[in-house]
């Protein structure tokens, strides 16, 4: 169940981090308000993963998701490039990310 909890913290860490590009610098108040919440329930829902969950594996795997929903939605909503590169190093990412949890032994 933890797992489940750590990647919707990390769906949420997508939320926020796409939300601060609405936010143009805190000025405009519903998306602003939409990120502060999604930052906050992220946060409380990673805290409730790190309880049976390692620290290290927990963290990265939250910060991992984030990252790579953030590029995915960069270059989906706003255009971004891709790259080979680009693509490669996130493929390592999501290996990285499966490893870590394969191991964790949580």
């Amino acid at each position: 169940m933890n797992w489940l909890i750590l990647i919707f913290a990390g769906l949420l860490e997508v939320v926020w981090a796409v939300g601060l590009k609405f936010t143009e610098g805190f000025t405009r108040p519903i998306p602003s308000l939409v990120t502060v919440a999604a930052m906050a329930a992220s946060l409380y829902l990673l805290s409730i993963a790190m309880r049976s969950l390692p620290l290290g594996t927990a963290y990265a795997i939250w910060v991992g998701i984030g990252m790579v929903g953030a590029v995915v939605v960069g270059v989906v909503m706003f255009h971004e490039s891709l790259s080979v590169i680009r693509v490669v190093s996130l493929l390592f990412l999501v290996i990285g990310i499966m490893g870590l949890k394969f191991s964790s032994g949580a």
